[in-house]
């Protein structure tokens, strides 16, 4: 057990464990609970119901802790979905508060936005005046202006911050600081009201007296509870209005700041612009003085805005003061009501005081009465056998109306119910008057008893007490009923006090209630009030926010063109991308051949430093050359200075070196101008890299801002889809919580309309006076705030009225004169449907013709057919003629021909047609004329019928005249209004600009409800709105069905003019072509033979158009024809609902003649069982009719199934339905047979009166023969009307064979019917026939007359009931029993006619059933058909839409394709441009290479200089050397040869020169023409790609669009299949339509006279309404009259009020001073009682003394008891101690005796024996006898010892087994294992003797002893000395019983004969034969 608990407290604490640290504290105690059980139960004992006591008591605390946290929870919870309630309470306020702040707002930005554009206005107007000004100066000042504008619009921003949000927050702080305010004093009240009721229930239980008390206490508590509550909602009230005065003082404080900064900033702003204006000059003075004007005005407005919002804190302040003195009235209103609580209680008290007074009274009386009726009994007694006096009597009157008090308060307290409180309150008012009443009486019965019981008292002293026991025996009597009628008094008094306890709990209670559901009024009144204000600002908004979101998606459609345009910038953008990109490509192409050619310029260079390197290494040789040949020359010369030729040569060289140094310096400027020309080639380089760099960041800066603009517009695009939804999820939880609002409100309205349902009679009429002074209070509450309502729209739509007024009355005559057209329209409808109804009739008249017509066309056809083959074999002769006349005419002719025979096959398949067609006519119109003879029968319940909906009509036209009227004085009311504000506001209109029509409904709206507000209280809004969509709904149904009838009408005539017209072209073309074969033939018989055709054409169409006329008609009638049927089965449903109607009057007659028969019952139970026989008879005959119906059915439906299909399964449902139905009904039924048969057995004991009964049904029976000749008569006239109306039914008949199956379904029903009329029907027509035998007879025929038409097979059925009334008639003569048998007979057969109209109307019903079916499935056929035309349309438009969309495809294409050719134009021009640019920078290249040429051949030329200077030097030297040799001639020859040489080497290589030159320039050119052509080819192959790929595009998109065109025509031919079953559909379907049109066309003559009836109506309102106008006045008038009477009366009702309290007054007085001698009598009383007490008390302390006497007594006997057995057991002992000494002899002298008979000789031993008998005390006799006994010796004796012998009498020792045997035969061994045996088992112990059985101590004989010892004595004292310790020996322990050794023969024998008492130990002795000696028996002993 503990370890069970152990596990069970660790399970505890894991899973608590888990729950966190909340749960800690719990777990910790859970833990130590189980430390505690597991050490109780190491304590405990192992008892098992101990354990699971603790264990259980241990659960039911877990269990408590558990349910206490379960609680808590669900509070917790409670707790919660109350904030989350007040939650979403605040955040609706929220929004509310925020919505309107914002609103505020808005105008607030608007205004400002408007103050803006006037200025920019002004500014602009500024700026132009300046420049007009200033043309002239500078333009400065323009500057100016816009620099303030721009300082001041942040500013303005500024100020119109959302500032008011702050506002928004505080007071929804305040708000929630109420509505917690509010909750906690609805808790507040719900708990008084809880501690009230408990009160009431602790008052029923508890006594009158304590409860008041109790309520007195608690009523002061709650008194000072209220008082405390009333100043701390004082308190509240007051800080509540610091607050919000504080608030408005914040407000005003905010608006106030914000008019001054924008007023000091306008004030700013115009000083700016006057000092600017003054800048400006004169000529600008007066345009700016109109500024400064209209800025002062602009000023003057919004100072006159400043004072209306002071107004507007005005007013708000005065709602403050109302609210302030609501609150005092409120606080008034409860003092009030404590004061009536003050006045109840004291009136309480008043009553209780009264009513103990009352008791006092009673109980004195009581007392009195007691008294009286013992002094009345006294005075019986004296006189002796006189009368009883009268008082006796009065006083047992006053018992019997006692008794009467308590039976009605017995009745009051079961009629205990709170319905009748108020009843018995009046009943218990009106006890308590009689009641006073009753005393008054008593108290005058009681003064008179006093006056004559002294005169009675007077009268005893004389009279004797003669009869006294007589007199005493009536007086215990009238004292047992005295006594008996005061206790049922008492009883009835606590009753009363019980009932007017509870009844003042009841009252309570009331006043508690009524408190409780005025609370709850005002509370919903107040719910009411902000639910219709929270409806109001949830509709504008969802206004705004449908505003919003149309704005929002306005704002999408802009956003989504815009980013159309932006993709469309994009796409444009990317082209310019794609341009750049190429130009970018073509760019690093250039940059990359640039950087090429410098790669080359730099390896030219460097080849031009290299070689100017090797010519500066060169030149420095040739210095160095020529500075030695100078040193060289110079030496010579000096050498050779004497030669005049040296001087020359030296002067030459001189010439020549200065030439050599010119040419030096020639080639450093060469290489000077190179090093520049790189540089700038280096510069350019950089500036094209440059460039370059600056293209790629722009093309970098763009990427990025087109990224950007992308990101930003998918931004925007996220934010407004994030805000759509936004707003939807606000507009769906705002949806959500009206309709949560909503569902709580109707619970709350639920509830409260069960609480009143609950509320008594008196609680209703006090409910309904607080409910009036409620609604006047909430009618005044609504004028306040629809007149605030009303000035805040006034001021506010001041403005908007003036403007939207002419276009209100504008709409208005519109609407007025659209009505008008529409009635007039529908006028003109209604005319000509009067005219088709005619021609409807004319048409039917027509039918007749039109067959024979038709026939007769039928043999045209046959001789058109005829004609048309004749016609053939003319046309092949003609074809034949022109074959051979005019071959040049023969092609023409031929087509012409061909195209004929074309067309006549065309014809034959029209013809064909037509003929199919006139067929389905032909059977139709059989059809028909079977269905019209059914249709017209319809009509006139159609007519019926729409006589009702006419009546409708009317009473919805009185209800449109009605609205029209309160329309038309709403719109005058509005007029009214207009022309007030254009008077008001005559003087604004300069200042208002027309503002937009579309504020027009709002304000009508606002307009509206205010002057609803003001002159219709009692026309709600909400019925005003229901009757105006009503009236909407109708008009849209209207205007539906005419634009139906419109496009049928127009569907029908397309129909039919699309045929007209496709013959009529077909006719015509013919024409045409018959004229021109006519024009071309020339010949006679041809024309003829073409008019002959023309006019069988011609006859045709006129046959087609009478066709088509006749297919017209047949529909017409056709469409009437349904019209006409369904009127039919309209009327069959009305004579349903009649039947029924007669179903369920029958069903009620019979409840009343079952409830009439129960008088009339016992004359039928003696016939009830002949009855029933016939009835079982009956029954099998109608059982045999059943089954030969089944087979007639069978066979029938074999043959109907086919057209018929069957019945259906909600039938099927309803007749198991039914079915069941009767089967509870028969169970019923047979219940009531068992109750019948026993009350048949009552019954036969009534016989005796019975027979007098029937005596009178004899001579009623007489009168029913005479009413029987009349129905006879009545029966004859319904005969010839039966026969009339047999012809009808036949049509009938046909219809029900159809339907005639569903009978044998409803065989076994039929049966339960029978036997439940079987019992049902003999009692209602025995009944009936008795108690109304004239009314039901003559009753009968006038119905049947009546409905004779639905009823003629229960006329059949009524013949057979005459014939067999007429003989029960005879025989009702004869015998009364027969008469019963007749009217069983004939209640039957009205049964079975009833049940088989019961089967015709359930016919009629279902075929009525399959009709509407059918007519169902024929609408969901035309439905279905033209669904599938909208989906077709559908489908059509999509495909166009498709088409538009290809096409519009397309036409981006191609203007795609002119943007590339665009774009191929702009790369061709700048390509050409680029490759301008490289033919210069090639031209520059050329000039650089032929400036390189002209170095290089400058360098050669050098280079050949310096050949021919060395070669000069050689020469040079080579003459020296000659010289020397002194050769000087052949020098000179070979210088001029030298000279010759060289100019000839000098002019090679010139030419040289010239031509590597040429050679060059060819080659660039060559290099240039190969550029040029590659250039070309990479063009053409770009172009030829383009081309290819454009030609691809196209053939892709060609091929597209043949697909799709293919797949359009594919569509397209699909659509025309579609679109010619549909037409065909259309046609079969066309006949419905027409039904449709016809039945709208219907509708519509109704609406037509409907709007006749409602004008005519309309008149006659008009003229009511001034009735009932001037009614009004006069009841005005007699209100006022009532006013004064009412006040009249008021006043004498107070004056009889005040009578009435004097009276009152007086009478109190009179009770009290009652109620004083009453309280003297009560303490006179007091004082008798404390004194009956004191006696009391000393007689009770008398009786405690005694009672402890008493017990002292009882104590002391049961001590002197005790003392008496202690007495007894002494004397006992004392006896048995004296038997026990003075009868026994001593041992000594007993064992001496012994040993001396022993030892004495055989002859002496007689003389031992006898001194032994004499010492013994036995006689001389006795001891003879024993002596001549001698042989059989001492056996005797100690069989005598054993208690065997004859003469032991006494009580035996040990019980002896039945076994055991008496006699001596057995061993002494044997007796004394027997012994042993029988002293093993336990025995009962023996009763004790008495002391009378004690012998005296003296008794004892005193007998001569002996000196000498007896061998007996020795024996004796041996064995005494063996058995000393009977302890020590087992088999003798607990021996009780005194063991008698020898019975005495007297009652003076020896002691030792007598038994041996408990105190000595007992002995059994031994048998001893009596030759053996003492040796031989203890040897014996041993070997045993």
């Amino acid at each position: 057990m503990a370890s069970w608990l152990g596990g069970l407290g660790s399970g505890l604490g894991q899973s608590l464990g888990q729950v966190g640290g909340s749960l800690s504290s719990l777990t910790g105690q859970i833990s130590s609970f189980t430390k505690d059980i597991l050490l109780e139960g190491a304590e405990e004992v192992g008892d098992a119901a101990t354990e699971l006591h603790v264990s259980n008591s241990r659960l039911r605390e877990i269990e408590s802790i558990n349910a206490a946290q379960k609680s808590e929870n669900e509070r917790l919870k409670k707790v919660c979905s109350d904030l989350e309630e007040k939650h979403e309470a605040a955040e609706l306020q929220i929004k509310q508060l925020s919505v309107e702040y914002r609103n505020q707002l808005q105008q607030k930005e608007v205004e400002i936005s408007h103050l803006k554009a006037r200025q920019n206005a002004l500014q602009e107007q500024l700026q132009k005046v300046q420049t007009a000004a200033q043309s002239a100066q500078l333009g400065g000042g323009v500057s100016q202006p816009a620099t303030t504008s721009a300082s001041f619009v942040p500013v303005v921003r500024h100020s119109s911050g959302f500032q008011g949000d702050d506002m928004d927050f505080g007071d929804i702080i305040w708000s929630q600081q109420e509505i917690n305010r509010l909750s906690n004093e609805v808790s507040r009240l719900e708990s008084e009201v809880d501690h009230w009721k408990l009160i009431a229930q602790s008052s029923k239980v508890q006594g009158a007296n304590d409860a008041e008390q109790n309520e007195i206490c608690k009523l002061q508590n709650i008194i000072k509870e209220l008082k405390q509550n009333l100043s701390r909602e004082i308190d509240e009230h007051q800080h509540e209005l610091s607050v919000l005065q504080d608030a408005h003082r914040q407000k005003l404080v905010e608006i106030s700041r914000r008019h001054r900064e924008e007023l000091s900033e306008y004030e700013e702003r115009i000083e700016e612009l006057e000092n600017q204006l003054q800048q400006d000059g004169v000529s600008t003075d007066a345009v700016v003085d109109s500024k400064i004007s209209e800025q002062k005005k602009i000023a003057q407005n919004l100072e006159g805005g400043k004072a209306e919002d002071l107004q507007i804190i005005k007013d708000l302040e005065d709602e403050i003061r109302k609210l302030n003195q609501k609150l005092s009235s409120a606080k008034e209103e409860n003092k009030i009501l404590l004061k009536e609580q003050e006045l109840l209680k004291v009136q309480k008290i008043q009553l209780t005081q009264e009513y103990e007074s009352l008791k006092s009274d009673f109980s004195v009386l009581q007392s009195s009465v007691a008294e009286q009726g013992a002094l009345l009994k006294e005075q019986e007694k004296s006189q002796s056998k006189t009368p009883l006096p009268e008082d006796v009597v009065s006083l047992q009157q006053a018992l019997l109306e006692a008794e009467r008090e308590i039976a009605r308060l017995s009745s009051l307290n079961q009629a205990d119910n709170p319905a009748y409180m108020a009843k018995d309150v009046e009943a218990l008012t009106l006890d308590l008057q009689v009641l006073k009443e009753e005393n008054l009486k008593l108290r005058n019965e009681k003064e008179e008893l006093k006056k004559e019981l002294l005169n009675a008292q007077h009268k005893d002293e004389n009279i004797t007490s003669a009869c006294t026991e007589d007199q005493n025996s009536e007086l215990r009597l009238l004292k047992q009923d005295l006594e008996r009628k005061e206790h049922e008094l008492n009883e009835s008094i606590a009753e009363r006090d019980t009932l007017i306890a509870e009844l003042e709990e009841l009252d309570k209670q009331n006043q508690e209630a009524t408190q409780h559901m005025i609370t709850l009024k005002e509370k919903l009144s107040r719910q009411h009030m902000e639910t219709d204000s929270i409806t109001k600002q949830l509709k504008l908004d969802i206004d705004v926010e449908r505003k919003k979101v149309a704005k929002l998606e306005m704002e999408k459609m802009e956003t989504l063109k815009e980013l159309d345009t932006q993709k469309e910038k994009l796409s444009q953008c990317s082209y310019a991308l794609n341009d750049l990109h190429i130009s970018k490509q073509q760019l690093q192409d250039n940059v990359r051949n640039l950087q090429e050619q410098l790669k080359k310029a730099q390896d030219c260079n460097l080849h031009n430093k290299k070689e100017i390197r090797e010519l500066q290494q060169r030149l420095k040789e040739k210095e160095e050359e020529v500075s030695l040949s100078l040193s060289k020359l110079t030496e010579n010369i000096k050498q050779e200075s004497s030669h005049s030729s040296q001087d020359l040569i030296l002067k030459e060289r001189e010439t020549e070196i200065v030439k050599l140094q010119n040419k030096e310096l020639e080639n450093k400027q060469l290489n000077e101008d190179l090093e520049k020309s790189v540089s700038d080639l280096k510069t350019e380089n950089g500036k094209l890299i440059a460039a370059l760099e600056e293209l790629k960041r722009e093309l970098n800066d763009t990427i990025s801002e087109k990224n950007k603009v992308c990101l930003e517009k998918d931004t925007v695009l996220e934010a407004l889809k994030l805000e759509k939804r936004h707003l939807e999820t606000e507009l769906n939880e705002a949806e959500k919580r009206l309709f949560e609002q909503a569902q709580k409100y109707e619970q709350t309205i639920k509830e409260l309309s069960n609480a009143r349902s609950m509320d008594t009679t008196a609680l209703q009429l006090e409910h309904e006076r607080l409910v009036k002074l409620n609604q006047e209070k909430d009618f005044k509450i609504a004028e306040l705030k629809r007149s605030m309502e009303q000035m805040e729209a006034d001021h506010q739509e001041t403005k908007e009225m003036l403007t939207t007024s002419l276009g209100g009355q504008k709409q208005l005559t519109e609407l007025i004169k659209e009505k008008e057209e529409f009635i007039e329209k529908l006028k003109n409808q209604a005319s000509q449907v009067k005219q088709e109804l005619e021609e409807y009739m004319e048409v039917s008249k027509k039918q007749d013709v039109l067959k024979q017509n038709l026939e007769e066309k039928d043999k045209s056809l046959a001789i058109m057919k005829e004609e048309n083959n004749h016609l053939k074999e003319e046309i092949e002769r003609l074809k034949d003629q022109q074959s051979r006349a005019t071959p040049a005419v023969e092609p023409k002719t031929l087509d012409i021909i061909i195209e004929l025979e074309s067309e006549v096959t065309q014809l034959k398949v029209i013809k064909n047609n037509l003929e199919e067609e006139i067929e389905v006519h032909k059977k139709t119109i059989e059809d028909q004329n079977q269905k019209t003879v059914q249709l017209q029968q319809s009509l006139q319940e159609q007519r019926k019928e729409i006589d009702e909906s006419k009546f409708q009509c009317e009473q919805m036209n009185v209800t449109h005249e009605r609205l029209s009227l309160e329309k038309d004085e709403e719109i005058k009311n509005l007029q009214k209004t207009i022309e007030q504000i254009k008077t008001q506001l005559h003087k604004e209109r300069q200042v208002i600009q027309t503002d937009s029509t579309n504020l027009f409904q709002e304000t009508k709206v606002q307009t509206l409800n205010g002057e609803n507000g003001n002159e219709k209280h009692d026309l709600s809004k909400a019925e005003i709105e229901r009757l105006v969509k009503g009236i909407k709904e109708r008009e849209m149904e209207i205007k539906l069905l005419n634009e139906k009838n419109v496009s049928l009408s127009q569907q029908i005539d397309q129909l039919s003019k699309d045929e007209v017209g496709k013959l009529t072209r077909i006719i015509q073309e013919k024409d045409l072509e018959i004229q021109a074969l006519s024009a071309r033939v020339s010949s006679a018989s041809y024309r003829q033979d073409v008019l002959g055709l023309q006019q069988q054409l011609q006859a045709y169409v006129v046959e087609r158009e009478q066709v088509l006329a006749v297919l017209s008609e047949k529909t017409r009638e056709n469409s009437q024809l349904k019209t006409e049927y369904h009127k039919i089965m309209d009327m069959v449903a009305a004579k349903e609902a009649a039947l029924v109607r007669l179903q369920e009057e029958n069903q009620k007659l019979s409840n009343r003649f079952e409830n009439s028969s129960q008088d009339m019952f016992r004359e039928t139970i003696q016939n009830l069982s002949r009855i029933i026989r016939e009835k079982d008879i009956e029954i099998d005959a109608l059982s045999q009719k059943c089954q030969t119906l089944l087979t007639v059915l069978q066979a029938s439906s074999t043959g109907t199934d086919n057209g018929s299909g069957g019945v259906n399964s909600n039938q099927f449902e309803e007749l198991l339905q039914e079915r069941d139905k009767l089967k509870q009904q028969v169970k019923k039924m047979e219940e009531w047979k068992q109750q019948v048969i026993t009350t048949v057995q009552n019954m036969q004991h009534e016989s005796a009166h019975l027979q007098e009964e029937l005596q009178k049904l004899q001579a009623q029976i007489s009168v029913e023969s005479d009413s029987n000749s009349k129905l006879q008569v009545d029966y004859n006239g319904l005969i010839q009307s039966y026969e009339q109306n047999e012809k009808k039914l036949r049509s009938f008949s046909e219809e029900l064979a159809q339907v005639q199956h569903t009978i044998g379904q409803l065989h076994n029903t039929k049966d339960l019917l029978l036997g439940k009329l079987d019992l049902v029907t003999p009692s209602a027509t025995m009944a009936s026939i008795i108690s109304q035998p004239s009314v039901t007879q003559s009753g009968a025929p006038e119905v049947l007359s009546d409905k004779s038409k639905l009823l003629q097979k229960e006329l059949e059925q009524l013949k057979k009931k005459l014939q067999e009334k007429d003989s029960t008639i005879r025989t009702l003569q004869e015998n009364n029993q027969r008469l019963s048998d007749s009217v069983a007979t004939a209640s039957e057969f009205e049964r079975r006619s009833q049940e088989e109209t019961d089967s015709e109307m359930r016919q009629i019903r279902e075929k009525h059933d399959v009709l509407q079916k059918s007519l169902r499935e024929k609408d969901i056929l035309i439905k279905s058909k033209s669904d599938q035309l909208l989906s077709v349309s559908e489908n059509l438009s999509n495909k166009e839409n498709e088409n538009e969309l290809l096409k519009q495809a397309v036409t981006n294409l191609k203007e795609r394709n002119l943007i590339l050719e665009m774009d191929i134009r702009k790369l061709k021009e700048e390509n050409e441009k680029i490759v301008a640019r490289c033919r210069e920078k090639e031209t520059e290249f050329r000039a650089l290479q032929e400036t390189n040429m002209q170095f290089s051949m400058m360098l050669k030329e050098k280079e050949f200089e310096s050949h021919s200077m060395k070669e000069k030097a050689f020469a040079f030297e080579k003459l020296l050397k000659e010289k020397e040799q002194g050769k000087t001639g052949e020098l000179n020859q070979l210088l001029n040869e030298v000279k010759s040489m060289q100019e000839k080497a000098v002019t090679f290589q010139q030419e040289r020169d010239q031509v590597m030159v040429a050679l060059k320039q060819k080659q660039m050119e060559s290099s240039a023409l190969q550029s040029e052509i590659q250039h070309l080819h990479e063009k053409e192959q770009r172009l030829n790609q383009e081309l290819e790929r454009l030609r691809n595009h196209l053939i892709e998109m060609e091929d597209s669009y043949t697909r799709e065109a293919l797949a359009a025509e594919d569509r397209e031919a699909k659509l025309r299949k579609k679109v010619s079953a549909l037409e065909e559909k259309l046609l079969s379907s066309s006949t419905a339509v027409e039904n449709a049109s016809h039945q709208a066309n219907l509708q519509v003559e109704s609406l037509q006279e409907q709007l006749n009836l409602v004008s005519k109506q309309r008149d006659e309102t008009v003229i009511q309404l001034a009735i009932s106008q001037d009614q009004v006045k006069q009841y005005a008038l007699s209100l006022a009259n009532l006013q004064m009477v009412l006040e009249q009366f008021q006043q004498e009702e107070k004056a009889m009020y005040s009578a009435e309290l004097e009276k009152h007054r007086k009478e109190t007085a009179e009770w009290k001073k009652k109620a004083e001698n009453l309280e003297g009598k009560v303490v006179s009383l007091q004082e008798n009682l404390e004194e009956a007490n004191a006696a009391l008390d000393a007689a009770s302390r008398l009786t405690e003394q005694l009672d402890v006497k008493e017990e002292q007594i009882e104590e002391l006997k049961k001590e002197g008891e005790i003392r008496r057995e202690m007495l007894e057991d002494v004397q006992n002992k004392l006896m048995n101690l004296i038997n026990s000494t003075e009868g026994k002899v001593d041992k000594l002298l007993m064992r001496n005796l012994f040993i001396g008979h022993f030892h004495t000789p055989k002859n002496k031993r007689n003389e031992v024996l006898r001194l032994m008998g004499s010492i013994l005390g036995m006689k001389k006799e006795e001891l003879d006898q024993l002596l001549s006994e001698e042989q059989r010796g001492v056996t005797r004796w100690v069989t005598g010892w054993l208690g065997g012998g004859t003469g032991s009498k006494s009580v035996p020792s040990t019980p002896l087994r039945p076994t055991h045997q008496t006699g001596f035969n057995s061993s002494f061994s044997e007796l004394f294992v027997k012994f042993l045996e029988t002293e093993s088992c336990p025995s009962l112990p023996p009763p004790k003797l008495s002391v009378h059985d004690m012998k005296p101590l003296g008794a004892a004989g005193t007998g001569k002893t002996s000196s000498t010892p007896s061998s007996s004595q020795i024996s004796d004292s041996g064995v005494l000395g063996m058995s000393r310790r009977p302890d020590a020996n087992p088999f003798l322990a607990p021996r009780s019983a005194a063991v008698p050794l020898i019975t005495p023969a007297s009652s003076s024998g020896h002691l030792l004969m007598k038994p041996i008492s408990d105190a000595l130990p007992t002995f059994t002795p031994l048998p001893v034969s009596p030759d053996a000696s003492a040796g031989a028996v203890l040897k014996d002993l041993l070997k045993q």
